[in-house]
């Protein structure tokens, strides 16, 4: 014979049933701000106009920017306002998709956090509506977190880098995130042409998603066999006289990237607009210029590489030695090189040129990316190489090793670096007449 549940037990299931229901509707913390008013007085990365929201912990601060009048990106800022240095952008949510005046920032009663146009669009948003979210708030490593009401992380903004890396931010090629992408420009911050991405084995760096212009598999910097890889600034003696920023993997050991001589927890990683990978670090006792570049990995003086050896280095076209722009090649020799060194035009493959014809110049003792980070061809004469360039309309010119016989053909020149070997040529596609 079946027995009536305990009265106790009734009441302790009833308990249990209220705390279920009472936990899945926590109150949210929720809130609205409105992108209007006046513009804050301070100078900001990209000559940013920019507007505070009231939620951040120094020295980050949420706010709504714009490079361009009337295109606002929800971003992360870090400085502070007491220092005469310019404020840095480190982070953005609604990057390539402005807003405009009137735009709201909310974090709506189920939770979901959301970033809305004037005219109730949604633009961006975290996707987590009725997942338990109580409230928003930005941790002292800038980490901006949406929590449940037993302090569980439910969204990160860790996990949605932009063109930037946090001290105590990962790259994980399994899980992910593992890819950075630069600004287009100083005026337009959506995706740019270079991108770091963190494969097995190491750091890439691509042009354009399928250029090539670093590889750590090739020379071993930046090679890692652990996974994930997380940027750290520790003390580099129990003195602290000096700070390591590094990249570290539970088990594998780490790299050092730079050693300032002062505390560096407020450093972060960038791939710059120019496509160099670099370390800001700020330093919060200075008041003025707290800003210091402490590493760039193409760089004579702090980096791992040749400043030579970025693509970038002379702009769109040049010839560069010990970190210069000495010259601007063209078809009757070297010229002076300036911002408006540019490679020649060439027919491609809609252009009948109007009657003129593709010819070659040659430059004497050049290098640049393209024979670094890719295989070329082998035992091929110089006239082979050249008709080859030719019939493909991509290429822009060519480089070849006169020695070895070795060819490579190049869609893309940029900085050509300046070596010993003058049998290392390159010959640049352009229009005679």
């Amino acid at each position: 014979m079946s027995q009536s549940p305990h009265p106790f037990h009734l009441i302790s299931l009833s308990i249990l049933l209220l705390s279920s229901i009472s936990s899945s509707r926590a109150k949210v913390d929720s809130f609205t701000y409105v992108n209007e008013g006046e513009f804050g007085p301070y100078i900001t990365e990209y000559g940013a106009d920019y507007r505070v929201l009231p939620i951040g912990t120094s020295p980050f601060q949420m706010a709504f920017y714009n490079t361009t009048p009337g295109a606002f990106y929800l971003a992360l800022r870090m400085g502070t306002t007491r220092s005469e240095s310019v404020f840095r952008w480190v982070w953005e949510a609604n990057r390539g998709r402005p807003v405009g005046e009137n735009a709201t920032f909310s974090l709506l009663p189920d939770g979901n956090l959301v970033l809305a146009d004037a005219d109730r669009r949604n633009v961006w948003s975290t996707g987590t509506a009725n997942k338990g979210v109580v409230g928003l708030k930005v941790l002292p490593t800038g980490n901006i977190i949406l929590y449940d009401s037993k302090d569980r992380t439910i969204w990160q903004s860790f996990d949605h880098p932009t063109d930037t890396l946090l001290v105590g931010q990962s790259l994980d090629y399994n899980k992910g995130p593992n890819k950075l992408v630069s600004r287009r420009s100083v005026t337009d911050g959506s995706y740019g042409i270079y991108s770091l991405v963190f494969q097995p084995g190491g750091i890439n760096l691509f042009m354009n998603d399928y250029l090539t212009y670093y590889n750590s598999s090739v020379n071993g910097i930046l090679d890692f066999s652990g996974n994930p890889i997380l940027l750290e600034a520790e003390p580099e003696t129990e003195d602290a006289f000096a700070y390591e920023v590094r990249f570290a993997s539970a088990g594998h050991g780490t790299t050092i990237l730079t050693r300032p001589k002062y505390n560096a927890t407020l450093s972060f990683l960038r791939l710059d607009i120019d496509g160099n990978l670099v370390v800001y670090t700020y330093y919060d006792p200075v008041d003025y210029r707290a800003w210091e570049k402490t590493f760039a990995l193409f760089s004579d003086q702090i980096g791992l590489l040749p400043g030579c050896a970025l693509p970038s280095k002379c702009s769109k076209f040049g010839v560069c030695q010990d970190e210069m722009c000495v010259s601007c090649p063209s078809p009757v020799g070297q010229l002076g090189w300036s911002n408006g060194c540019v490679p020649p035009q060439v027919k491609g493959c809609n252009n009948k040129g109007k009657g003129q014809t593709e010819d070659y110049y040659k430059i004497v003792g050049v290098e640049n990316f393209v024979s670094t980070y890719t295989k070329g061809e082998g035992k091929v004469k110089m006239e082979e190489c050249r008709r080859k360039c030719t019939m493909d309309c991509k290429c822009v010119g060519f480089l070849y090793w006169e020695k070895e016989g070795k060819c490579w053909l190049a869609n893309f020149l940029g900085t050509l670096s300046k070596v010993d070997e003058s049998s290392h040529v390159v010959y640049v596609k352009y229009l005679k007449n």
